[in-house]
């Protein structure tokens, strides 16, 4: 940086006195203050996401707090009505950005990585980071009905032929046959489809009315982050749509009655719906220009109308994809482990998951539509073992032939610079991978592999000086979002995983680094253990911080890695066990954890962390708990946004389709049904009795060590009948049956038996 060099530094401070502002470099000085001493400050491709985050927050001050007289977002309306839950108060904001109603839910086609987005009322968004398309009814007579306005709305997400988010607004949302209501509505729906292996977002959008009047097809220079700029807008000349930019295109299927197209000075178009002119191209010097199409309806109320909007790739502007090798929904959900419960809530948000984690694993992963369109090996790795473990091989197979390249050569698996979890998670993976298929590794996974541990142990910090950091990773920028760069647990017990998973990959083909590495992760684990802050002075004694400079704070949640998935230590150990009790009882809120560091809001994957390890410690009470909050709390579309707001239920923080809360969701489904133990498969240890009584619950096949498994659970007068579809690699493993209220059952390595009765346990099980 050149903040480094001294004649730089003083230069810059001189500048800055002389003209009246604080000393940047002092300042930074103390901002380093609160963190521990690291390599990286933060990631630079944070730094940049953040700046152009912030950048279109200064747009947007400029631009809508003057101008509330135009349709905005459903966010914008929200959070900028006093009247609101969702109000901020914008004196001292350095910028407006949307931190009340962060959600957003993605359509789209197995192995095209485009996702149009549509916002809780309807608004799409087509291209990525672009300008929107909004729908409003415009009577002949009374108020226009504009859905960002609207307080209700009916909107779902359903995946038949294709992916497909389904908006209705206006009195039809809630009763069309009610004769008592004005009978306004408009239902639009919303996919991508290919035409000649071209991806183009496709919007049918129809009337549910009684009233005469037009749709508006309104084109809006924003979309759910804010302003989003639109230059020009002509009307087609050889076809039904408007050329945008030069470049992009909006296609209808007939000639609208009317356009009108409106610059920033003249107002919104909105204003102008009364007006008569004949405009076929507008250039606004603000970037503001708006549009209108309309498509007038019948005597009766009734119409419709087609948009097509072709695709491009935002790396390569000017290009638009073709799409070569893209399978059905039925075809990439066909391998996927099936549920069938007798709770439609819990059935439909598994159902939409596994659209979702499918939909955003088209190469690499992505853990979001929107904000997080880009690469983590973190994100990635939760994701595709919610993938992998439910059956989808090749899928997983592909994603993780991009971890090799994605190495340095010193060893470091690089997504962002300064986080140090990434070796741990992709070793860790490897081997999963290797045990779940039951396949070998090609050679240059190993080699990959072999690198990443050396990585590993020459990046940890010496044992001497005896610091309480000693033998750890370097301090780093907070990977999981747990607080300023520290030397966190959550990198160490990744660290130790990746030891361990490293140790059992190369045994077969580098005995001695296999050695190796399996006697560093257990030294390893024992010197994190020895760096646990200890002491009368402690205020939850025998819990686990964030840090060992930390005290206990909702940060370490990020120390519970180390049970769920690492399981390094045994079910119930008292050190987690103690931290899960702090969490419950101080970072709860409204029944969901409550992620003060960053988030500031209701975090559902790490809700679910929390429940997986209630659920293996055997307390499946305190699990469901929690895993009903978490349902609770999906969007009307099935989705989690990253974090929750407490009082709007809204995202934010993050993206608003977190696939990372979605990979968590199915392996918490999976885990009530079958997990794996220490050599042992445990089996129906969460299941609600409910489930089973009066139907059979079943859900696989599922991908486990010892291979694919489906597991199938129905009623018997003696307690419960669980049957076993499995096709063991080598004989059956141990096997441990724990269905609540019915007695348990531990069964030794090679059972024949697929069917076994458990019996009650005091009273209906």
């Amino acid at each position: 940086m050149i903040l480094r060099t001294r004649p730089v530094r003083f230069l810059i401070t001189r500048i800055a006195r002389a003209y009246g502002f604080l000393d940047p470099v002092a300042l930074l000085a103390s901002l380093r203050g609160f963190a521990k001493p690291s390599e990286v400050a933060e990631p630079i491709e944070l730094l940049r996401a953040g700046m152009l985050f912030h950048a279109r927050g200064l747009v947007n001050t400029k631009a809508i707090q003057n101008n509330l007289d135009w349709v905005w977002p459903y966010w914008v309306e929200r959070q900028f009505n006093p009247a609101d839950p969702s109000f901020i108060p914008r004196a001292f904001s350095f910028s407006h950005i949307n931190l009340t109603h962060r959600n957003w839910t993605a359509v789209g086609r197995p192995d095209v990585p485009f996702y149009p987005i549509v916002d809780p009322r309807g608004l799409v968004t087509p291209l990525f980071d672009g300008w929107s398309l909004d729908f409003w009814f415009v009577p002949e007579e009374g108020p226009l009905l504009l859905p960002s306005k609207l307080s209700r709305v009916e909107q779902t997400l359903s995946l038949e032929q294709n992916l497909q988010v389904r908006t209705i607004v206006g009195d039809a949302a809630f009763d069309p046959a009610d004769p008592a209501t004005d009978g306004v509505g408009l239902e639009s729906c919303v996919t991508l489809e290919l035409e000649r292996g071209q991806p183009h977002c496709t919007i049918h959008v129809r009337t549910l009315s009684r009233r005469p009047g037009a749709i508006a097809v309104a084109l809006r220079p924003y979309n759910p982050e804010g302003v989003s700029f639109i230059k020009d807008i002509a009307v087609a000349p050889d076809w039904p749509g408007w050329l945008i930019n030069h470049r992009h295109e909006v296609r209808f299927d007939r000639a609208p009655e009317r356009h009108l197209l409106s610059t920033y000075a003249a107002g919104d178009v909105l204003l102008r719906l009364r007006e008569s002119f004949t405009a076929q191209r507008v250039t606004c010097p603000v970037s503001m220009a708006t549009a209108v199409a309309l498509f007038s309806t019948g005597a009766d109320g009734h119409g419709s109308s087609r948009i097509r909007v072709p695709i491009f790739d935002e790396l390569e502007p000017r290009q638009r994809p073709v799409i070569r090798n893209s399978q059905s929904w039925s075809e990439a959900v066909a391998p996927l482990a099936r549920l069938t419960i007798n709770e439609p809530r819990l059935q439909r948000l598994y159902d939409l998951a596994v659209a979702n984690v499918v939909l955003h694993a088209p190469g690499e992963v992505y853990p979001g539509p929107y904000t997080y369109k880009r690469f983590w090996f973190r994100d990635a790795v939760f994701v595709l073992n919610a993938l992998l473990s439910l059956g989808a091989v090749e899928r997983t197979r592909r994603a993780l032939r991009e971890f090799a390249p994605r190495q340095r050569l010193d060893g470091y698996f690089l997504s962002q610079e300064g986080e140090w979890d990434s070796n741990g998670e992709a070793l860790w993976f490897y081997h999963r991978f290797a045990a779940l298929t039951g396949e070998s590794l090609p050679a240059d996974w190993l080699h990959a592999v072999a690198k990443g541990a050396r990585w590993i142990h020459r990046k940890r910090l010496p044992l001497t000086p005896p610091r309480l950091e000693a033998g750890l990773l370097p301090a780093g920028f907070s990977a999981e979002h747990l607080g300023p760069n520290d030397y966190y647990y959550w990198d160490d017990f990744w660290a130790v995983g990746g030891l361990r998973a490293a140790a059992e990959l190369l045994r077969a083909t580098d005995p001695a680094d296999a050695t190796e590495c399996a006697r560093e992760a257990d030294e390893f684990l024992e010197t994190i253990r020895r760096s646990f802050p200890a002491g009368p002075h402690r205020r939850f004694p025998g819990a686990i911080p964030a840090s060992p400079h930390r005290r206990m704070d909702s940060g370490s949640v990020g120390s519970l890695v180390a049970d769920y998935p690492l399981q390094l230590f045994a079910p119930g150990d008292r050190s987690i066990a103690k931290t899960a009790d702090y969490l419950c009882n101080e970072c709860l809120h409204d029944g969901g954890f409550f992620q003060n560091m960053i988030h500031s809001g209701i975090n559902a994957y790490l809700t679910l962390h929390l429940a997986q390890v209630r659920l293996r410690a055997g307390k499946p009470q305190a699990a469901w708990a929690l895993i009903d909050r978490v349902a609770e709390l999906a969007s009307p579309t099935g989705q989690w946004p990253e974090a929750i707001h407490p009082l709007t239920l809204g995202g934010c923080m993050g993206d608003g389709q977190h696939i990372w809360a979605a990979a968590e969701w199915l392996m918490m489904i999976r885990h009530l049904f079958v997990r794996e133990e220490a050599g042992t498969l445990v089996i129906g240890a969460g299941l609600r009795p409910e489930w089973w009584r009066d139907a059979e619950a079943a859900f696989g096949p599922t991908l486990t060590p010892y291979g694919a498994v489906r597991v199938r659970i129905s009623a018997q007068d003696a307690g419960a009948r669980v049957q076993l579809d499995a096709a063991w690699r080598g004989g059956a493993p141990a096997l441990e049956f724990h269905l609540p209220g019915c007695a348990p059952l531990s069964l030794p390595p090679g059972e024949q038996r697929n069917e076994f009765i458990l019996t009650r346990n005091g009273g209906q099980p």
